[in-house]
């Protein structure tokens, strides 16, 4: 055998990934959320053995009502990962990670971090006021939860979520500046350190302050991480800015500006259902729908990242005008992700469904029965199919057909309301379902079409006409 037949052999598992398009970025992502289904289930018995029904509505209902946040982030992660994307592709790292390259584009980069940086403050200053007021009222007309300790644990994990706005964007800087592996990598020790301390505090009564407890080691984890292996990176963008700036109002805005009216309508698609099972149903059956949603989210997640991962590359394949590479990527790493996703998925109704027949009632109640579950997932297959075709246009810098978007949120957001108060939880899954496969699927796979029909047959333009 000869050494080449024997390093073959030994590559197999590599050779596999490969085939599988799975590449640094996706590895570490689908081990995140292989770690998720592997702790999931110790937090779900930690949680029903150590919360009582009631403590654990409010504990799913915070992270609902935390998602408000997307309203604030003002679609600027996205949009600064695509801008950065597009400066990247005339620069580098240097051997001690730091950047070096073409002078404008390194000065249009600098500037872009610190707006983003500005933007983030101000937004993370409202974010703490509204949201926290607002879910200060909110809480408080339960009267159920009289008898629970909520107001110092959630004003906690608002100002403890407010020190996010000032991560997330340098994080978003360096996804764009295709640094998605070390990124997707933080988020995986950020997500083992985290459950590891949630399991020690869960049993020692922390209670409603285990969410603020989180998110304060993913702040940790998060500036650790930022000052350390990157502290030269930023370090580069932190010169005064001599050359080219990015001028917001005319190569940024008119992307973002779309992409924030389509994320301001997204909270009615998805995390709407458990504020409404909430208001409606107590508390009891919103932690089934939150904790059930917890899992189906981290599949989607995990599924989402064949995809995901790639879109700084795209970005770059873009500005340099190569349609067929990105063509060829986008096709190749999508049928994988809708194809892991339906296989899991079934998987994950099969032990939903085992779980009802044979796990003692205080277990299997934490979850939503088999039906809702089904439907949720059916509606998450769409829904992955819906983001993968609007990552890819994305990538292009344009946000085209945002009335569609709107409408359908809408639709979307009055029939959870609806269907919910009606049917519960069979209701809000149904809802969900529906608007993903029946109205987003299809309009995206028209969107998608007609936008790369026009980009072909303008790709002999100097520049790609913006809708």
């Amino acid at each position: 055998m000869t050494d080449g037949d024997a390093a073959n052999r030994r590559s197999w598992p590599r050779r596999m990934l490969n085939r599988m398009e799975v590449d640094r970025a996706v590895f570490y992502a689908i081990v995140q959320r292989g770690w998720q289904f592997v702790a999931g289930p110790v937090t779900l018995l930690l949680i029903a053995r150590h919360f009582s029904a009631e403590v654990q509505g409010f504990y799913y209902t915070f992270w609902g009502v935390l998602a408000l946040q997307a309203f604030f982030e003002l679609a600027l992660p996205q949009t600064i990962i695509t801008t950065a994307s597009h400066q990247w592709n005339r620069l580098t790292l240097g051997p001690r990670r730091e950047i070096i390259g073409d002078a404008d584009a390194l000065s249009r980069l600098a500037h872009l971090t610190r707006l983003s940086l500005a933007l983030f403050a101000a937004s993370g200053t409202a974010f703490f006021l509204g949201v926290g007021l607002f879910g200060l009222w909110f809480f408080g007309v339960d009267r159920g939860g009289e008898a629970i300790s909520w107001r110092a644990p959630w004003v906690a994990l608002m100002a403890l979520s407010t020190l996010t706005f000032v991560t997330t964007p340098l994080l978003s800087i360096l996804e764009g500046c295709n640094r998605v592996g070390d990124v997707y990598r933080l988020q995986l020790v950020r997500s083992v350190v985290g459950n590891l301390v949630v399991w020690l505090a869960i049993p020692l009564g922390f209670g409603l302050w285990v969410p603020a407890l989180a998110t304060l080691l993913r702040v940790i984890c998060e500036v650790i991480f930022l000052a350390g292996p990157y502290g030269r990176f930023f370090a580069s963008l932190g010169n005064p800015i001599s050359g080219a700036r990015i001028d917001w109002w005319t190569e940024v805005w008119p992307f973002q500006s779309r992409v924030l009216a389509k994320g301001l309508f997204a909270y009615f698609n998805t995390d709407l259902m458990a504020p409404v099972i909430f208001h409606y149903h107590g508390a009891v059956w919103a932690g089934q729908l939150g904790m059930t949603w917890q899992i189906v989210g981290a599949l989607r997640a995990a599924c989402s990242s064949w995809v995901r991962a790639r879109y700084a590359q795209m970005g770059i394949l873009v500005a340099d005008r190569e349609y067929r590479e990105l063509d060829r990527v986008f096709y190749r790493v999508a049928s994988i992700g809708l194809a892991v996703m339906a296989v899991a998925g079934f998987a994950l109704w099969a032990f939903v469904l085992g779980l009802s027949w044979w796990a003692e009632p205080r277990y299997a109640d934490r979850l939503l029965p088999a039906t809702p579950t089904a439907i949720l997932l059916l509606g998450l297959q769409a829904a992955l199919a819906v983001e993968y075709l609007w990552t890819y246009i994305h990538s292009h810098r344009v946000s085209p057909h945002l009335t569609l978007t709107i409408v359908g949120s809408a639709i979307s957001g009055i029939l959870i309301w609806w269907w919910g108060a009606w049917y519960d939880r069979v209701g809000v899954a149904s809802a969900f379902c529906l608007v993903q496969a029946g109205i987003y699927l299809p309009l995206s796979v028209w969107a998608w079409s007609h936008f790369r029909s026009r980009r072909d047959a303008t790709a002999s333009q100097p520049e790609l006409r913006r809708e």
